[in-house]
């Protein structure tokens, strides 16, 4: 027995030394070579703890509430609609011959809702113009009970803006920011009456400013919002966490015609100018040119020989307005207005609204080849049909 384990001992141990011999080849060749191996240490290099202290807002927002809400009124108005007959009821002829002699029409009275901001100590209120709209009558009221019946002092459809006026003392007014400085993040609250359940608070961020091109009014500019809007917050407040007023809440993208987390507002410089212009002038006073205008697409300029792909053609000019006069021409592309790039037909159109009549504003043209310096005397823009 002793003879058989001797025996079978020498082949275990000869190949138990075979066995490490090759290992330790094996790892010499893999280090030599670079290849890595499960042996090899790994070094992770961790952050630095930030003592940096964490940012940090308020926990509450009741006291920029308290100070913007008071001035937020709820607005419902009524106007009477006649009902419809058939058309030839009103044919005297026809109901001569039948004998017909005409009941009185019927009539329906016909509510709707919104909000609006006390601007000033002399009753002033701003609003949206679709909230008032053909309104037989429009009552105001406060929130601290108190109800009255608003005169209109003005409207603008263009930027679907009205200023109503109220009768009563001591008024909240609500102060105003400058809505220049917000800035895409910043802290929001929507201060209105939707679905006219009474005064409701949300809040949200600023999505986007600047906003336009949305079809939704003639001159845009809005302040985007996830702030939730609904039917009855038009015309409300937009405030900071101050409770200063940045926006007049005025519309949603919503395919179902609730909140979305997508809403408008007018920002407040805007808002103010139209508001003192309606005041103070009877109407808006915006600046003017005098042209038709088409947006450059590509092919338009490779028509005209211009490389570039910013600028608006000059299609058409009333003639002896300001911009014939300072020298445009039909087929012209305005490359610049005021120094700045034409990004559209709307954003200049804006741009030149902004200017006071009488002043002077400088445009590049680009002409057969040539660019040139065109400088126009803005005229006052004529107030629509529909807004006299």
């Amino acid at each position: 027995m002793k003879k058989l384990i001797r025996y079978l001992s020498w082949p275990v141990m000869i190949g138990a030394i075979a066995g490490l011999y090759i290992n330790q080849q094996t790892l010499l060749n893999s280090q030599n070579s670079g290849a890595t191996t499960y042996n090899t240490p790994v070094f992770i290099e961790a952050a630095q703890a930030n003592t940096t202290p964490r940012l940090s807002g308020p926990y509450s927002y009741s006291d920029a509430v308290k100070q913007a809400a008071p001035a937020v009124v709820n607005i419902y108005t009524s106007k009477i609609i006649e009902q419809r007959r058939h058309p030839l009821l009103n044919d005297p002829a026809f109901r001569q011959f039948f004998g017909y002699n005409g009941a009185p029409r019927q009539q329906r009275m016909q509510s709707s809702l919104g909000s609006g901001v006390i601007i000033s100590a002399d009753g002033y209120v701003l609003t949206n113009n679709h909230v008032i709209e053909g309104a037989d009558e429009i009552k105001v009221a406060l929130k601290d009970g108190r109800e009255t019946i608003a005169q209109v002092v003005g409207t603008d459809p263009e930027t679907d803006l009205a200023v109503l006026r109220i009768q009563l003392n001591q008024l909240p007014v609500i102060t105003i920011a400058p809505s220049d400085i917000i800035e895409v993040g910043d802290v929001v609250l929507a201060i209105g009456n939707p679905f006219g359940v009474g005064q409701t608070v949300t809040m949200g961020i600023v999505s986007a400013t600047g906003r336009d091109q949305l079809g939704i009014n003639t001159f845009e500019d809005f302040i985007q919002t996830d702030a939730a809007i609904n039917p009855g917050n038009s015309g409300g407040a937009l405030v900071n966490p101050r409770g200063e007023l940045v926006g007049i809440n005025t519309a949603i993208f919503s395919k179902s015609g609730g909140s979305q987390g997508i809403g408008f507002a007018i920002p407040s410089n805007l808002a103010r100018k139209i508001m003192v212009d309606i005041v103070r002038e009877g109407s808006v006073v915006r600046g003017w040119l005098g042209v038709e205008v088409q947006e450059l697409t590509p092919q338009l300029a490779r028509s005209f020989g211009f490389n570039g792909n910013q600028g608006i053609l000059i299609a058409g000019l009333l003639r002896n307005g300001p911009a014939h006069l300072a020298g445009l021409q039909p087929g012209d592309i305005v490359t610049e207005v005021e120094g700045k790039a034409v990004i559209s037909g709307r954003t200049a159109m804006n741009q030149i609204a902004q200017k006071r009549p009488g002043q002077n504003i400088p445009l590049t043209v680009f002409r057969r080849g040539k660019l040139l310096k065109l400088t126009a005397e803005v005229g006052r823009r004529p107030v629509p049909q529909q807004a006299q």
